[in-house]
């Protein structure tokens, strides 16, 4: 098995790397802070890519922001920033679909292959019940959308290929502990346990799907 995990720096991204390690794979590591990897930036993207040779039988992309810079995830539409939306956006949807765009050579044609990006429950219209958190909720939605589309064309030429979004439940990282009060979280380890247990299930007829960490469908 032969995994590439962008983010991994991150406390599930480095949680997946060890988790795939453990299993003996070859796991390629890149992150923003270990390499130089910024996913706001098409070039770099492209030039980390670039660099890889294809073969790849999961490529997961575990980054993501809940709070970038010193706006947090607004409680009113009256602190709807702008700024603060497009770059959400860019970082928690463009982001990983840029990774997409360079990174779907990398996998393979003629086998059995996974491209997942993690996205978040709240990224659906269908469950919002509370409203508030405009930019991430939209961001995340824009990323269900980005890799519903791409599943559809990626069929063509990839027809072993899985792309999907997946919630990884309410994780103990430093993403979280500011924003999600007194809801219960896993730890890391355990989170990625269960990433890989749903990733290791998902056949073709699931690509483009939007999922928990249980495996079960989230609605759009």
């Amino acid at each position: 098995m032969k995994a590439l995990v962008i983010g991994a720096s991150g406390g599930i991204g480095a949680a997946l790397v060890q988790a795939l390690a453990g299993r003996g794979g070859a796991v390629t590591p890149l992150s923003r802070r270990h390499d130089g990897l910024d996913l706001t930036d098409e070039a770099s993207v492209a030039r980390h890519l670039g660099g890889l040779e294809p073969g790849y039988d999961r490529i997961i992309v575990a980054t993501g922001a809940l709070q970038i810079g010193e706006a947090g995830p607004e409680k009113s539409l009256r602190a709807l920033d702008p700024g603060a939306f497009l770059a959400q956006v860019t970082l928690n949807a463009l982001g990983p679909a840029l990774v997409l765009k360079h990174g779907l050579r990398l996998l393979p044609r003629d086998r059995a292959s996974a491209f997942v990006a993690l996205s978040a429950r709240v990224g659906s219209i269908g469950d919002n019940r509370l409203g508030g958190w405009y930019s991430y909720r939209a961001a995340k939605a824009a990323l269900n959308q980005l890799i519903h589309g791409a599943a559809i064309e990626a069929a063509r030429s990839h027809p072993m290929a899985v792309l999907a979004c997946l919630h990884p439940g309410t994780v103990d990282t430093n993403l979280t502990q500011a924003h999600r009060g007194t809801h219960p979280a896993v730890p890391p380890a355990e989170a990625a346990a269960n990433l890989l247990a749903v990733i290791d299930r998902l056949t073709p007829a699931q690509t483009g799907g939007f999922l928990d960490w249980k495996g079960e469908e989230i609605p759009w």
